[in-house]
């Protein structure tokens, strides 16, 4: 089984990064992205400003010691809610509920909040997993679709893990 494990993004991932971002059947899965996944400053200026940001859990995913995406917990309107991105190459391989199960036995806030894509099969199959229930929908503007679509507003109450 693929060894999954979390921890600071450094700042030799960003080039990786920044790539796995901007492939785009990743940006069309994901939906709610960058307005231009293709521009590298402004994606330089967010992770900075993530990665500085107090109240933000932002880690690596590595599997066997590679990079693989991020995962991450934030706050927005009072809200902690969790994200994460999976290089397309290791989708399936149940990498991204690994990585999640990490950070929630991380972040000890709850409830927790996580909003998909309403189509985004994969990911609402990790949030179920991972005992985040569907607590809503509403229609949005999704950049990676560049139009509105339905997403799904899930929510995982209860304690973390120990």
């Amino acid at each position: 089984m693929t060894e999954v494990a979390l921890r600071p993004v450094e700042d030799a991932d960003l080039d990786a990064l920044f790539e796995q971002m901007r492939d785009p059947e990743s940006v069309r899965m994901a939906a709610f992205t960058a307005a231009d996944p293709d521009d590298r400053a402004a994606f330089d200026a967010q992770m900075a400003r993530v990665r500085t940001s107090p109240g933000v859990t932002h880690r690596a995913v590595t599997a066997d010691g590679t990079l693989v995406g991020t995962v991450a917990a934030f706050v927005i309107e009072g809200d902690t809610e969790v994200t994460y991105w999976i290089d397309r190459s290791r989708w399936g391989q149940g990498i991204a509920g690994r990585a999640l199960a990490l950070l929630l036995a991380a972040v000890p806030e709850r409830p927790l909040f996580a909003r998909v894509a309403g189509d985004n099969a994969g990911s609402l199959r990790v949030l179920r997993r991972a005992g985040f229930e569907v607590i809503g929908t509403e229609v949005s503007y999704a950049n990676g679709r560049g139009a509105e679509i339905e997403e799904t507003i899930m929510r995982l109450d209860g304690q973390a893990a120990d």
